[in-house]
Protein backbone atom coordinates (compact mmCIF):
# COMPACT_ATOMS: atom_id res chain seq x y z
CA UNK A 1 0.00 0.00 0.00
CA UNK A 2 1.08 3.20 -0.70
CA UNK A 3 1.49 5.75 2.05
CA UNK A 4 2.14 9.21 1.72
CA UNK A 5 3.02 11.09 4.92
CA UNK A 6 2.90 14.78 4.83
CA UNK A 7 4.98 15.26 8.48
CA UNK A 8 7.11 18.42 9.32
CA UNK A 9 8.40 17.07 12.29
CA UNK A 10 11.77 15.58 11.14
CA UNK A 11 12.16 13.46 14.52
CA UNK A 12 8.70 12.01 14.05
CA UNK A 13 9.25 11.23 10.03
CA UNK A 14 12.39 9.67 10.85
CA UNK A 15 11.41 7.37 13.39
CA UNK A 16 7.47 6.69 11.54
CA UNK A 17 8.42 6.10 8.16
CA UNK A 18 10.68 3.09 9.05
CA UNK A 19 8.40 1.91 11.19
CA UNK A 20 5.40 1.63 8.79
CA UNK A 21 8.19 0.46 5.67
CA UNK A 22 9.01 -2.49 8.30
CA UNK A 23 4.92 -2.94 8.80
CA UNK A 24 4.83 -3.57 4.28
CA UNK A 25 3.79 -0.35 3.84
CA UNK A 26 5.79 2.40 0.55
CA UNK A 27 6.40 5.65 2.39
CA UNK A 28 6.74 8.85 0.79
CA UNK A 29 7.31 12.13 2.96
CA UNK A 30 6.56 15.81 2.62
CA UNK A 31 7.37 18.55 5.40
CA UNK A 32 4.90 20.58 4.29
CA UNK A 33 1.49 21.19 2.34
CA UNK A 34 3.64 22.07 -1.09
CA UNK A 35 3.35 19.08 -3.78
CA UNK A 36 0.92 17.23 -1.85
CA UNK A 37 -1.77 17.98 -4.37
CA UNK A 38 0.73 16.80 -7.13
CA UNK A 39 0.93 13.00 -5.37
CA UNK A 40 -2.89 12.74 -4.39
CA UNK A 41 -3.40 10.32 -7.74
CA UNK A 42 -0.30 8.19 -6.63
CA UNK A 43 -0.94 7.27 -3.06
CA UNK A 44 -3.48 5.21 -1.62
CA UNK A 45 -3.35 6.77 1.86
CA UNK A 46 -2.29 10.13 3.07
CA UNK A 47 -1.15 10.88 6.75
CA UNK A 48 -1.56 14.67 7.43
CA UNK A 49 -0.40 16.84 10.05
CA UNK A 50 -2.45 19.68 11.02
CA UNK A 51 0.45 21.56 12.00
CA UNK A 52 2.12 22.30 9.02
CA UNK A 53 4.74 25.59 8.40
CA UNK A 54 3.37 27.07 4.72
CA UNK A 55 -0.51 26.02 4.69
CA UNK A 56 -3.40 25.13 7.21
CA UNK A 57 -3.83 21.21 7.64
CA UNK A 58 -7.93 21.79 7.54
CA UNK A 59 -7.24 23.82 4.39
CA UNK A 60 -5.16 20.92 2.98
CA UNK A 61 -7.36 18.51 3.95
CA UNK A 62 -10.63 20.01 1.84
CA UNK A 63 -8.29 20.67 -1.29
CA UNK A 64 -6.93 16.80 -1.48
CA UNK A 65 -10.70 16.02 -0.82
CA UNK A 66 -11.71 18.43 -3.36
CA UNK A 67 -8.95 16.92 -5.70
CA UNK A 68 -9.87 13.23 -5.13
CA UNK A 69 -13.01 11.38 -3.60
CA UNK A 70 -10.78 7.98 -3.90
CA UNK A 71 -7.46 8.43 -1.18
CA UNK A 72 -8.02 7.99 1.88
CA UNK A 73 -6.89 10.43 4.53
CA UNK A 74 -6.30 9.88 8.24
CA UNK A 75 -5.28 13.28 9.88
CA UNK A 76 -2.69 12.54 12.53
CA UNK A 77 -2.10 15.56 14.89
CA UNK A 78 -1.52 16.67 18.38
CA UNK A 79 -4.50 18.65 18.48
CA UNK A 80 -7.20 16.54 20.27
CA UNK A 81 -9.97 18.38 21.30
CA UNK A 82 -13.46 17.24 20.33
CA UNK A 83 -13.89 20.28 18.42
CA UNK A 84 -10.55 19.58 16.26
CA UNK A 85 -11.52 15.60 15.79
CA UNK A 86 -14.84 17.58 13.96
CA UNK A 87 -13.03 19.69 12.11
CA UNK A 88 -11.23 17.26 10.37
CA UNK A 89 -13.66 14.80 9.87
CA UNK A 90 -15.65 17.68 8.41
CA UNK A 91 -13.05 18.44 5.99
CA UNK A 92 -13.11 15.15 4.24
CA UNK A 93 -10.55 12.92 6.49
CA UNK A 94 -11.70 9.34 6.59
CA UNK A 95 -10.26 9.04 10.62
CA UNK A 96 -8.55 11.24 13.07
CA UNK A 97 -5.59 9.71 15.20
CA UNK A 98 -4.33 11.68 18.21
CA UNK A 99 -1.01 12.43 18.86
CA UNK A 100 1.03 10.47 20.82
CA UNK A 101 0.29 6.78 19.43
CA UNK A 102 1.09 3.37 19.00
CA UNK A 103 2.16 2.99 15.21
CA UNK A 104 0.31 -0.93 14.89
CA UNK A 105 -2.92 1.20 15.97
CA UNK A 106 -1.84 3.76 13.02
CA UNK A 107 -1.03 0.89 10.87
CA UNK A 108 -4.64 -0.91 11.56
CA UNK A 109 -6.16 2.18 11.00
CA UNK A 110 -4.64 2.57 7.16
CA UNK A 111 -5.96 -0.78 6.18
CA UNK A 112 -9.42 -0.28 7.75
CA UNK A 113 -10.02 3.27 6.36
CA UNK A 114 -8.78 1.10 2.78
CA UNK A 115 -11.23 -1.82 3.27
CA UNK A 116 -13.40 0.24 4.02
CA UNK A 117 -13.80 2.38 1.04
CA UNK A 118 -13.19 -1.35 -0.84
CA UNK A 119 -16.38 -2.53 0.69
CA UNK A 120 -18.72 0.26 -0.26
CA UNK A 121 -21.00 -0.63 -2.99
CA UNK A 122 -22.17 2.04 -5.59
CA UNK A 123 -24.39 4.56 -4.66
CA UNK A 124 -27.65 5.53 -6.02
CA UNK A 125 -27.42 6.79 -9.68
CA UNK A 126 -30.00 9.08 -11.56
CA UNK A 127 -31.86 12.10 -9.92
CA UNK A 128 -34.88 12.83 -7.32
CA UNK A 129 -36.64 15.69 -6.97
CA UNK A 130 -38.64 17.01 -3.90
CA UNK A 131 -40.55 20.43 -2.95
CA UNK A 132 -38.35 22.02 -5.69
CA UNK A 133 -35.27 20.49 -4.67
CA UNK A 134 -33.24 18.32 -7.51
CA UNK A 135 -30.47 15.58 -6.48
CA UNK A 136 -28.53 14.44 -9.67
CA UNK A 137 -26.36 11.65 -7.55
CA UNK A 138 -24.05 10.74 -10.50
CA UNK A 139 -23.33 14.48 -11.20
CA UNK A 140 -23.09 14.92 -7.28
CA UNK A 141 -25.20 18.20 -7.49
CA UNK A 142 -27.87 19.95 -5.79
CA UNK A 143 -30.58 22.57 -6.83
CA UNK A 144 -33.07 24.29 -4.98
CA UNK A 145 -36.03 25.93 -7.23
CA UNK A 146 -33.36 25.61 -10.57
CA UNK A 147 -30.63 27.40 -8.48
CA UNK A 148 -27.38 25.21 -7.91
CA UNK A 149 -26.32 24.76 -4.17
CA UNK A 150 -22.99 24.59 -2.70
CA UNK A 151 -22.39 21.45 -0.64
CA UNK A 152 -19.53 19.95 0.55
CA UNK A 153 -18.80 16.48 0.14
CA UNK A 154 -20.01 15.01 3.25
CA UNK A 155 -23.39 17.24 2.64
CA UNK A 156 -23.99 15.86 -0.52
CA UNK A 157 -23.38 11.85 1.04
CA UNK A 158 -25.76 12.66 3.91
CA UNK A 159 -28.30 14.82 1.86
CA UNK A 160 -27.86 11.43 -1.07
CA UNK A 161 -28.35 9.02 1.60
CA UNK A 162 -31.61 10.30 3.20
CA UNK A 163 -32.89 11.45 -0.63
CA UNK A 164 -32.60 7.59 -1.63
CA UNK A 165 -34.31 5.93 1.49
CA UNK A 166 -37.77 7.33 -0.47
CA UNK A 167 -39.05 8.68 2.72
CA UNK A 168 -38.37 5.51 4.72
CA UNK A 169 -35.88 6.67 8.13
CA UNK A 170 -32.83 6.37 7.20
CA UNK A 171 -30.72 5.24 10.18
CA UNK A 172 -27.96 7.10 12.19
CA UNK A 173 -25.76 4.50 12.04
CA UNK A 174 -26.19 3.91 8.91
CA UNK A 175 -25.17 7.56 7.32
CA UNK A 176 -22.24 7.42 9.61
CA UNK A 177 -21.13 4.01 8.36
CA UNK A 178 -21.61 4.81 4.81
CA UNK A 179 -19.59 8.77 5.06
CA UNK A 180 -17.70 8.45 8.17
CA UNK A 181 -16.61 4.65 8.31
CA UNK A 182 -17.42 5.36 12.66
CA UNK A 183 -19.88 5.70 14.91
CA UNK A 184 -18.29 7.84 17.70
CA UNK A 185 -19.03 11.03 19.60
CA UNK A 186 -17.34 13.19 17.34
CA UNK A 187 -18.80 11.49 14.51
CA UNK A 188 -22.41 11.30 15.73
CA UNK A 189 -22.13 14.89 16.66
CA UNK A 190 -20.50 15.82 13.16
CA UNK A 191 -23.42 14.37 11.88
CA UNK A 192 -26.05 16.83 13.50
CA UNK A 193 -24.10 19.65 12.66
CA UNK A 194 -24.21 18.34 8.81
CA UNK A 195 -27.81 17.96 8.74
CA UNK A 196 -28.07 21.68 10.41
CA UNK A 197 -26.22 22.73 7.79
CA UNK A 198 -28.65 21.07 4.95
CA UNK A 199 -31.26 22.50 6.18
CA UNK A 200 -29.97 26.25 6.12
CA UNK A 201 -28.45 25.63 2.76
CA UNK A 202 -31.15 24.08 1.32
CA UNK A 203 -33.88 26.88 2.68
CA UNK A 204 -36.45 23.87 3.16
CA UNK A 205 -35.78 23.41 7.42
CA UNK A 206 -38.66 20.97 7.45
CA UNK A 207 -37.83 18.59 4.52
CA UNK A 208 -35.57 16.47 6.24
CA UNK A 209 -36.94 15.34 9.84
CA UNK A 210 -35.34 13.99 12.18
CA UNK A 211 -36.69 11.07 13.76
CA UNK A 212 -35.33 10.75 17.39
CA UNK A 213 -33.34 8.23 18.53
CA UNK A 214 -33.60 6.37 15.13
CA UNK A 215 -32.32 9.20 12.24
CA UNK A 216 -33.08 11.38 9.80
CA UNK A 217 -36.35 10.98 6.72
CA UNK A 218 -37.58 13.34 4.21
CA UNK A 219 -41.05 15.07 4.96
CA UNK A 220 -42.56 13.64 1.50
CA UNK A 221 -41.58 10.95 -0.89
CA UNK A 222 -39.15 12.40 -4.14
CA UNK A 223 -40.63 12.70 -6.87
CA UNK A 224 -39.14 10.01 -8.54
CA UNK A 225 -35.33 8.60 -9.15
CA UNK A 226 -34.69 8.45 -12.68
Amino acid sequence: MRVLLVEDDDRVAEALTPALARRGLAVRRLAAGAGVLDLVGEVDVILLDLGLPDVDGIVLCRQIRAASGEVAVIVVSARGEVDDRILGLRAGADDYLVKPYDVDELVARVHAVRRRRADRGPGPTGSAELAGVRVDFDRHEVTVDGVPVSLSRKEFQVFAQIVAARGAVCEREQILAEVWGRAGAAENRSLDVHVATLRTKLGRPSLIETVRGVGYRLSGQPGGLD
